[in-house]
């Protein structure tokens, strides 16, 4: 099922605000698809979804490598018969007050400020497309 990227259902984005450990795919400069799991949050307001990160990882260079136009990506959640994926264009911001914004809207959705981290940038996709069933 299709959802509205900058208007989902209440139930969609309430899927969203839960509590779930999800993952998100990156192509590897050969096309091949890397897959981990993140946690994720999403912002219909602004279109997008962020996903904070060491600066060195696997799925930030994936990112980086497309370039500075990004790459397009994809993050899922399931939670039983649930589920919510969201698409869209990545890049990789590492200002100081992008980065702060991320770990603040990772701490309200998973209830807990991470760890510092010097090397932490921030995932930002840039919101094409929904699906679900939430």
């Amino acid at each position: 099922m299709s959802h509205d990227v900058l208007n989902p259902t209440a139930d969609y984005l309430a899927f969203w605000q839960e509590r779930h450990v999800c993952t998100l795919t990156t192509p590897r400069p050969d096309g091949s698809p890397h897959v981990v799991p993140v946690g994720v949050t999403y912002d219909p307001q602004a279109g997008v979804a962020r996903v904070i990160s060491n600066k060195h990882s696997k799925k930030i260079r994936n990112v980086l490598a497309a370039g500075p136009e990004g790459v397009r990506v994809a993050v899922c959640q399931m939670a039983g018969r649930r589920w919510a994926t969201l698409e869209g264009r990545a890049r990789i911001l590492d200002d100081e007050a992008s980065v702060a914004e991320a770990v603040e809207r990772y701490a309200q959705r998973y209830g807990r400020v991470p760890s510092p981290n010097p090397d932490r940038v921030v995932l930002v996709i840039t919101l094409e497309r929904a699906m679900g069933r939430a």
